[in-house]
């Protein structure tokens, strides 16, 4: 056993102590080699920004510096990408997936799921991020409540997004009346039927997304933000009320945690079962390594993408922790999903 370097950050080199035969391994399979990120959603969305930068900067961390193309498989909000991948693979550790954040609990609360989600290798999430739930500036709504008495019709794409499930869980809970119009491309195309009057606003998407794609609603007041599904209140966000707030039982926020622990693992990525143990430890140290490469950081900020990493291991211990919610809790959240939408 040596230290040998795994990869550079700027000036800085960061070092481990691991076998010098299995880096050689790891490198010596790379070298040459094409990888892949599958991204559940379409392009042109915040999911599909942050894969194509973080493709750009990771080669420069893996050993042997493969190349990496993304492709984009929109359908069912990255269950048909992840099912393919946990059955098909490649598991190699030369395809990637890259879903949208409700498919580590998927297995519990949608139907259509054909895996393990403990038994994906999760390599990290670009971030912890602040979702919302905002309307049009000229809709007559001002406060979160007031939903339970007038309804609100919010865009989608399919079952599974926050957009979809964030909702659907507080009429559930609650009694609100959010109606939920499936069937949008993405994110872009949500935004243009908002201002064209088509729908009223977008009750779960992430903070970070709605600056990078429509900063000028921010700017010119042309929406109005309603509910932060965070765990602590953002900066960016005061007097915006936290969805924990509503909770009135236990029973309530063991069921809010279950679908909104996504706001902790926001931009997840995983490889599929069996991939060699080496490769996967490589991968999940070139991740790291990518979330505090300066290159990435500044192509973030200038895309206004934050990053504010969870490592694989840790994303792993909590799907884990959520995999053992009480049953009859997670059956309520998955009928509150199920329910009927436009």
């Amino acid at each position: 056993m040596r230290i040998r370097p795994l990869a550079a950050v700027g000036s800085v080199w960061l070092y481990a102590m691991v076998p010098a035969a299995a880096q050689d391994s790891v490198a010596d399979f790379y070298k040459g080699k094409q990888l892949r990120f599958v991204v559940g959603s379409a392009v042109g969305g915040a999911y599909d920004l942050y894969a194509r930068a973080v493709a750009r900067q990771i080669v420069h961390h893996i050993p042997g510096h493969p190349t990496i193309i993304v492709q984009n498989q929109p359908a069912a909000g990255g269950m048909v990408m992840t099912n393919q991948l946990y059955s098909q693979g490649p598991k190699d550790g030369t395809a990637i997936g890259v879903p949208l954040n409700g498919i580590p609990t998927a297995p519990m609360l949608q139907a259509g799921a054909q895996f393990d989600a403990g038994k994906l290798n999760w390599l990290g999430s670009i971030n912890r991020e602040a979702y919302v739930g905002f309307i049009w500036h000229t809709v007559p709504v001002s406060h979160i409540r007031e939903v339970a008495s007038k309804e609100v019709l919010v865009g989608s794409t399919t079952v599974g997004a926050t957009m979809s499930d964030f909702p659907l869980l507080l009429n559930d809970l609650f009694g609100y009346k959010f109606k939920v119009v499936r069937g949008y491309q993405g994110t872009p195309q949500i935004n243009l039927a908002i201002e064209r009057g088509e729908i009223q606003g977008n009750a779960g998407v992430g903070w970070a997304s709605v600056k990078s794609l429509t900063q000028n609603w921010i700017d010119e007041k042309k929406i109005k933000v309603l509910l932060q599904y965070n765990v602590e209140p953002y900066p960016e966000l005061p007097g915006v009320p936290l969805v924990m707030s509503l909770a009135r039982t236990d029973t309530e926020r063991l069921a809010m945690r279950l679908l909104f622990a996504r706001t902790e693992y926001a931009r997840p990525y995983f490889l599929p079962p069996d991939v060699p143990a080496e490769r996967v430890a490589a991968l999940r140290r070139a991740f790291d390594a990518t979330m505090k490469d300066p290159a990435f950081l500044a192509e973030a900020a200038k895309l206004q993408l934050e990053v504010s990493p969870m490592s694989g291991e840790a994303v792993q211990a909590l799907v884990g922790d959520l995999a053992k919610t009480p049953p009859a809790i997670a059956n309520r959240v998955r009928s509150a999903l199920e329910a009927p939408a436009k």
